[in-house]
């Protein structure tokens, strides 16, 4: 097999955060690229993203959705919490490299603590024994470093697949899978692992976004328009915090930006809630 196939692995990860908008679509809503709202200067590619919107819609409706559901009624709930925070545990050295990058050290600590904990008593992460000690852990990517060292954010992209993002983010993204060192490992053992990885990244994400999407869909009727609102809020609420906000999705960290809960969404969509 190829040395690149765990990161080929890892890309698929990437589908994460088309996951929120898929599933926005998929109750009933008009479809995703056919759906029109006022032009916004900062989204001048709007018809090419809703477009793209309509492929991640397909695509969730056929394999993503029904996979989670199916996730979601044949493993325990407590076993998918430990699978979840297994996940996020495992990011930890793209998080680390991230807190260095910004000058954060003490975060840095609180990032290398979690991980020695909970990679022992936390039995190989999937038990958020840090958190339960006052370590609680904290959402860092690229595309936030970039901002703080001051690069804008550029026009608002949606990327089939990839999901809302912009190019800062999108460019950001790509240097967290670099930094990732599982990304550098070669192997058969190593590329069945990393597929695992990634197959249950997507799962754990979708699984955890079934229910709190379909509320939120009854509430908003552009799902394009709030997710792209609710992305730039939640994108600027992450930069200002200085990365004060939770983890994107529930505790494993991926996509080409940050993901959001459907509270966030209708908090951050237009006219709020």
């Amino acid at each position: 097999m190829s040395r690149h196939a765990p990161r080929r692995a890892a890309m698929a990860a990437l589908l994460l955060l088309a996951l929120l908008p898929a599933a926005c679509a998929s109750r009933g809503a008009p479809a995703p690229g056919m759906q029109h709202a006022a032009a916004d200067p900062d989204d001048p590619l709007e018809g090419l993203n809703r477009v793209s919107l309509g492929v991640t819609y397909a695509v969730d409706t056929l394999v993503l959705r029904p996979a989670a559901e199916a996730y979601q009624a044949l493993v325990a709930p407590e076993i998918r919490a430990g699978i979840r925070n297994a996940l996020g545990n495992l990011r930890s050295p793209v998080l680390l490299a991230n807190n260095l990058l910004q000058g954060d050290l003490d975060q840095a600590g609180v990032t290398i603590g979690r991980f020695v904990v909970n990679s022992t008593l936390g039995l190989a992460g999937t038990i958020d024994v840090a958190a339960r000690l006052g370590l609680p852990g904290r959402a860092e990517d690229f595309g936030q470093t970039l901002a703080l060292w001051g690069a804008g954010d550029g026009p608002y992209l949606f990327l089939p697949l990839l999901g809302p993002s912009n190019p800062r983010d999108l460019l950001g993204f790509g240097v967290d899978i670099a930094t990732d060192p599982t990304t550098w490992i070669g192997g058969a053992a190593w590329v069945a692992a990393a597929r695992v990885r990634g197959a249950l990244v997507v799962l754990d994400t979708r699984e955890a976004l079934i229910e709190p999407v379909d509320m939120m869909m009854a509430e908003t009727p552009d799902p394009y328009v709030t997710i792209r609102t609710a992305y730039r809020a939640r994108r600027a609420a992450a930069i200002a915090g200085h990365g004060a906000a939770p983890p994107a999705a529930p505790g494993t960290g991926f996509g080409a930006g940050m993901g959001m809960t459907a509270g966030e969404m209708m908090d951050h969509a237009p006219g709020g809630r």
